[in-house]
């Protein structure tokens, strides 16, 4: 699509109502966002409206509920996804209410679906008349008032009673911009002078010493060295990951690590910055894979990178590491306001799954651990099942496992073996570290 197009308003509801289709419908995510829907001028739109509706989806399916006389059928998912974007638009957006109607009930002709234009005009405009009773109406249910599915909503709450409002007020709101910047370029300050220069803002992060968050979102390009590699995004959380290995790496050079579940790179990029290792690392994700290969070719740095499962024995080749970092897979609900389709996606199923297949990886990597070695475990997860209770099961049936997670850090608070970090609004995201070291020899 050319760009010299004027831009239009129909178009770009349209592209988002095709882009969270397989959203609504659990067979999709937002990570296939199609942005080359419309003109460059629309995306900053387009990723508006599709990460907003999956932000605030419980809360929008609602009141859509009582806009309508009857449901959609199947096959109409994309004039649902459409009344979707309208609801978010007039309650979250700061669009004039007609462009908010108009555009949005138009836009189902470009689905090819005009009959849905009466539909779609007749729910907006009662929304408008009727916004202030029918929100308070459904926010009579916290799930709704909250925007959590409620089954995640119960596990919140039974998992932090003092904290389950404050971390769904966290999940609701955008993540913050935090940079991490590469050691072997400079310090963050210094860094924080090159954006001054650029007319960026951004504050020293408190947890992590390579961490800057920026007071406003930009685009990546516009961050001075960024191609060169001098500065990546990374969220403060995940930077922590480094500082936990630093005991063990620092005092040696040319250790044998492992990067279990690496992709998308981040924390494979960031050991790499600060230490010098021989470091493997592997993924089963073929095309996750490629953009760590990509973060290591923009950055300049090296590793042996296999797709492989971490938890079979194919891809090793028997010598054990002197570290490893298991980033296991997990629910994500530490991260929902980076990915807030995981409201919509992730089921309370999932939950004994995942926990099983990270007792798996954990069983399978302790055994390629050298004696005397640490492995660091990591979830962006604020689930007691995927962390402590991980870790306590974990302990139990393995006796030559130490626990060495510091507790005289900042950050987190004490979680069984590990310390947990929950989502706090403008700072870090939620995730759970343990470190557990492998003795030498079993009393």
């Amino acid at each position: 699509m050319s760009d010299r197009r004027p831009p239009n308003g129909q178009e770009v509801r349209a592209a988002a109502a095709r882009n969270l289709v397989p959203v609504i419908t659990a067979k999709g995510s937002l990570a296939s966002l199609d942005e080359g829907q419309v003109g460059s001028r629309d995306r900053g739109l387009l990723r508006e409206l599709c990460y907003g509706v999956c932000r605030t989806q419980p809360r929008l399916e609602a009141l859509a509920g009582r806009l309508l006389k009857h449901p959609f059928k199947r096959r109409d998912a994309d004039i649902q996804a459409l009344l979707l974007v309208g609801i978010y638009q007039l309650l979250y957006l700061r669009v004039p209410a007609h462009a908010a109607v108009g555009e949005t009930a138009g836009a189902a002709r470009l689905l090819g679906k005009e009959w849905a234009t009466r539909v779609l005009n007749g729910c907006l405009r009662r929304l408008q008349r009727e916004s202030m009773a029918l929100q308070a109406e459904v926010d009579k249910d916290p799930h709704v008032a909250l925007m959590h599915p409620p089954w995640l909503l119960k596990a919140l709450r039974q998992a932090w009673p003092n904290d389950w409002r404050a971390i769904a007020a966290a999940n609701n709101l955008p993540g913050p911009m935090t940079l991490r910047i590469n050691r072997r370029h400079g310090d963050r300050e210094a860094y924080l002078a090159r954006l001054y220069d650029v007319h960026l803002s951004a504050r020293l992060c408190l947890h992590s010493p390579d961490g800057l968050t920026l007071e406003t979102p930009c685009d990546v390009y516009q961050l001075p060295g960024f191609e060169a590699g001098h500065v990546s995004v990374q969220d403060e959380a995940a930077q922590l990951a480094a500082e936990l290995l630093g005991p063990v790496l620092a005092p040696r050079p040319g250790a044998r690590v492992l990067d279990a579940c690496c992709a998308p790179g981040g924390k494979t990029a960031h050991l790499l910055e600060v230490f010098d290792l021989a470091l493997t690392g592997i993924d089963s994700d073929a095309k996750r894979l490629s953009r760590v290969e990509s973060t290591l070719e923009r950055l300049k740095l090296e590793a042996t990178l296999l797709h492989a499962d971490a938890a079979t024995d194919d891809w090793w080749d028997g010598t054990p590491f002197d570290a490893i970092l298991l980033d296991a897979p997990c629910s994500g609900s530490g991260v929902i306001r980076r990915h807030p389709d995981i409201k919509a996606l992730r089921r309370a199923e999932d939950i004994p799954r995942l926990a099983t297949l990270q007792a798996r990886l954990l069983d399978a990597l302790w055994a390629k651990l050298a004696p005397g070695g640490t492995l660091l475990y990591a979830t962006c997860s604020v689930l007691p099942e995927e962390n402590a209770d991980q870790i306590q099961a974990f302990l139990a049936r393995t006796p030559d496992a130490e626990v060495t997670t510091p507790g005289d850090v900042a950050w987190g608070r004490p979680a069984g073996a590990g310390r947990q970090l929950l989502p706090e609004e403008d700072s870090h995201d939620g995730f759970f570290y343990a470190r557990l070291h492998k003795s030498k020899a079993i009393a």
